[in-house]
């Protein structure tokens, strides 16, 4: 029996000098954390220091998934997180993260809020 490979992606779209949205799509979990961290880690690396995390397109999210996003937030300015998936959402709630992760329902109102903060 073979497993299908985990569908995954990430796409940086670079704002300005500090800023960048992540899109990310399918699933985030042990198998795909190391290419979720490599894409924050080359925009941190690249001098983005306040990020929007665009998470529209994830369908799954473990604890993995959570702890790289914490570790992310702690080396930035500012992360704001951009999900609408109730599964997802809803797994923020569970763990309280949805009061330690600023969280939108598009990119729009993220930025404006990286702006002001």
């Amino acid at each position: 029996m073979s497993f299908a490979e985990p569908r995954f992606r990430t796409h940086e779209r670079v704002i300005d000098p500090t800023t960048s949205v992540i899109e990310v799509g399918g699933e985030i979990h042990v198998s795909t954390a190391p290419e979720l961290t490599q894409a924050l880690n080359a925009a941190i690396d690249g001098g983005r220091t306040r990020l929007v995390l665009d998470l529209g397109g994830v369908m799954f999210i473990d604890s993995t998934g959570l702890a790289i996003l914490l570790s992310a937030l702690r080396r930035v300015d500012a992360l704001a997180v951009v999900c609408t998936n109730p599964t997802v959402l809803r797994l923020f709630e569970i763990t309280r993260l949805d009061e330690t992760f600023a969280i939108h329902d598009a990119v729009e109102p993220a930025l404006r809020a990286l702006a002001a903060a």
